[in-house]
């Protein structure tokens, strides 16, 4: 038996966090090109690591594993946000095929990190097919729902669903709005985040209509972030990780739509990330690959 196997299993976004799959900043990110990467402003690359391993401290903080990725530094400056490239479902993993044509690449890197743990890679979407898992998040174990935006095409979504119908998984898709353009990041997670199996982070200005009543009609309390603390962020106040249930890690900065989950009874506990996170367009859940929640 391959020594390196670890155990693996996502289809929850709230199941307590038992592994996650992280990548420190590499030389590309610290010295970034703005303009190419479509940041705004030029990073103070010791203020990016200090923000990074704070964010690491609070992950270590609630119990789960680290995995971390290489290191090697090999041009990808959105590999940090470990989120995109692929997709951990029960079965195994499912590589993407990123909208953003920098971030084609780092699908190698995800396949040889889950090649190394012996984890299953049961699919990959493949052109014209686009998907980044940014678009895609558990309603429940059963329903995984899809946005079709500028990073996430029809084609895309169609293999997805063929690959997790395999699983009795069912996938439901939903448009998002042109809203800042093609060249800004709009995933469907920027306007949801589940707090708790019934409970969720909205932003209802942007959400699609019917994902919203279909929220509604699934029982789910929708606890709406305010529009300036959204904006402020770049939508980035309303991406928060789970770390289990109303257990959340969040950027600090923005108290209106932390006291909103407080006063709901979420656990929340924040970090700095003006540096890290706000620039770059990826908060907490884009700096993870979720490995294992059960």
């Amino acid at each position: 038996m391959n020594k390196n196997i670890v155990e693996f299993g996502v289809s929850s976004m709230v199941a307590p966090l038992h592994s996650v799959a992280l990548r420190k900043p590499g030389k590309e990110m610290l010295n970034a090109e703005i303009e190419k990467w479509h940041y705004a402003k030029k990073l103070i690359p010791a203020k990016v690591q200090a923000q990074y391993q704070g964010f690491v401290e609070l992950i270590e903080k609630s119990g789960a594993e680290i995995l971390w990725f290489n290191d090697s530094d090999d041009g990808l400056s959105d590999s940090v946000f470990t989120y995109d490239p692929s997709l951990v479902t029960p079965a195994g993993t499912i590589l993407m095929n990123p909208g953003k044509v920098l971030r084609k690449d780092e699908v190698t890197l995800h396949r040889s990190f889950y090649d190394e743990r012996g984890i299953d890679v049961i699919g990959q979407i493949e052109a014209p097919g686009n998907a980044e898992a940014g678009d895609c998040f558990w309603l429940d174990d059963n329903i995984l729902a899809v946005g079709r935006g500028y990073r996430t095409n029809q084609a895309g979504i169609e293999q997805l669903t063929k690959m997790l119908g395999a699983q009795n998984i069912e996938v439901v898709q939903f448009d998002l709005p042109v809203y800042h353009g093609k060249s800004a990041c709009l995933h469907l997670m920027s306007v949801v985040s589940l707090l708790a199996e019934k409970v969720a982070l909205v932003y209802a200005t942007l959400m699609p209509v019917a994902l919203y009543q279909l929220m509604e009609e699934m029982g789910f309390t929708l606890l709406e972030a305010p529009t300036d603390e959204f904006e402020n962020s770049g939508g980035l106040n309303l991406n928060v990780l789970a770390t289990a249930p109303m257990k959340a890690i969040a950027l600090d900065g923005f108290p209106e739509t932390h006291k909103l989950m407080r006063d709901a009874g979420c656990d929340v506990s924040v970090f700095d990330g003006d540096e890290i996170c706000i620039p770059c367009e990826g908060g907490p859940t884009c700096m993870t690959r979720p490995i294992l929640r059960k």
